[in-house]
């Protein structure tokens, strides 16, 4: 059986634990990669941080359920929660069907931007997910 292709937009950022960053300004969205949905299976709750919260790369800053496992997400950058993705209390399913787009996390206001040069781009992630790390 083939390996899926999974779907690594070169216009993100991303961290070894498979959370992808679209540094927007000051800020940066936060979501899972679609290599960690894929692995997790059916996702049927996320549990987000609030806004307000003070997340330090590299801490849990919620948690994310599935059939099959539990799953910390972690921050990939240090700073304040300033938006949470609501809609994944009723469609927690979003982060499966729509990791890039309508299941994202949250946004954080980065505290610490020089942080982002940590950050691994599309071409390196790749070669992470592909080892199965």
């Amino acid at each position: 059986m083939a390996k899926r292709a999974f779907d690594v937009p070169a216009d993100l950022k991303y961290t070894k634990d498979h959370e992808w960053i679209r540094i927007e300004a000051s800020r940066a969205r936060i979501g899972i990669t679609d290599f960690a949905q894929d692995a997790l299976t059916d996702v049927v709750y996320a549990e987000l941080p609030e806004v307000g919260d003070e997340v330090k790369r590299g801490d849990s800053m919620g948690v994310v359920e599935s059939t099959k496992s539990v799953s910390d997400v972690f921050a990939p950058l240090t700073g304040k929660v300033v938006e949470i993705n609501e809609r994944l209390d009723d469609e927690p399913e979003l982060l499966n069907t729509k990791p890039y787009t309508d299941g994202w996390f949250c946004v954080v206001e980065l505290s610490a931007p020089a942080e982002v040069s940590d950050l691994l781009d599309a071409a390196n992630y790749r070669k992470v997910s592909e080892a199965g790390h």
